[in-house]
């Protein structure tokens, strides 16, 4: 999968590392000293090394933990963020990662154990309220789960906090490890979800609509709690046809009664970001809609934003009025 690896110095021989390079005997092994040396060098061009990417394993420096932007939030008042990875396998073209990062390497975090010694922190400066940590922010949390074994490493940490939710973001149907593990009640996995026509045209290399839903149906026969996130909801032609066809079969296909939350939001990207995506891909018809700068914002004009979110509210009051929805309409 991996022709290159490279290993910063600090880490070389720590045992998630080593286990890692195992697994790729032909893989050439190239040292560093900080994976920024090869993440952050300038005049990279995220769309071609997204063809062949290389696998960077480094030491996460500085905290894991991030309060999430105020508006993110799917109940709780205490939400923080945090990414083993940086990079997804996948290529949507929507995704705010080719626009906010230089590379398209992946880069994991061999140390990132090390986030529930956060936790924990976290809890003692909280105490008495559950707190909310979301993963799958620079990364799809599942895509390589194969490899990193976040999973097998994370759950039996937040079985012993039951104040410590974790939201476990993915469009991956590798839910092997979740599977042969007992469904704890504060973990959620949340799939981000998107009509056929929009899978098909913007969001290369991942799962079908239909085997998301298929995971989505095997993991709640488990016990599983489960998130639904329509987020980015995209302007397309037919929208309202395309967009009634698609929750009538994600709700025909989706129990309710291990459902979690719902959230909602509209196509949007920062300025900047935009303005990168815009140079790697001119010829996207996604750039092209109606866009406007809300304070740095770059979204759909207001009238079609709202017109967009209210269709998908009133479709998902039809199939699921009871279980909480929650709309974002900043920050991706």
């Amino acid at each position: 999968m991996f022709e290159m690896i490279y290993i910063e110095a600090e880490c070389m021989d720590h045992p998630v590392a080593l286990q890692i390079q195992d697994r790729f005997p032909k893989a050439s092994k190239i040292p560093c000293q900080r994976y920024g040396e090869i993440f952050n060098r300038k005049a990279q061009n995220f769309r071609l090394q997204k063809q062949s990417p290389s696998l960077i394993l480094a030491k996460k420096q500085g905290s894991f933990l991030l309060p999430t932007p105020p508006s993110y939030s799917i109940g709780g008042s205490h939400n923080f963020y945090f990414s083993h990875m940086l990079n997804c396998i996948f290529d949507c073209r929507y995704c705010f990662l080719q626009g906010h990062l230089r590379s398209a390497h992946y880069v994991f975090f061999v140390n990132f154990s090390e986030v529930e010694k956060e936790i924990e922190k976290k809890l003692l400066e909280i105490p008495d309220e559950p707190l909310y940590f979301f993963s799958g922010y620079d990364c799809d949390s599942l895509a390589l789960e194969s490899i990193t074994h976040f999973l097998d490493s994370s759950l039996p940490f937040f079985q012993k906090e039951p104040r410590a939710v974790l939201e476990v973001r993915t469009k991956s149907t590798y839910i092997a490890s979740l599977l042969k593990t007992s469904p704890i009640p504060n973990c959620i996995i949340a799939f981000s979800l998107s009509p056929h026509e929009i899978q098909q045209s913007l969001e290369h290399k991942t799962p079908s609509l239909q085997n998301r839903l298929q995971a989505i149906k095997a993991l709640q026969e488990r016990g599983w709690k489960i998130g639904l996130r329509f987020d980015p909801v995209i302007y397309c032609d037919s929208f309202e046809e395309v967009y009634c066809k698609f929750f009538a079969e994600v709700f025909s296909s989706v129990s309710l009664s291990t459902l979690h939350s719902i959230t909602l939001g509209a196509f949007r990207l920062p300025r900047e970001t935009y303005k990168n995506m815009l140079r790697l891909y001119p010829e996207e018809k996604l750039f092209c809609h109606s866009l406007k700068d809300r304070q740095g914002l770059i979204t759909y004009q207001d009238d079609k934003a709202y017109y967009l979110l209210e269709h998908c509210k009133q479709q998902i009051a039809r199939y699921a009025p009871q279980i909480p929805l929650f709309t974002y309409e900043e920050n991706p």
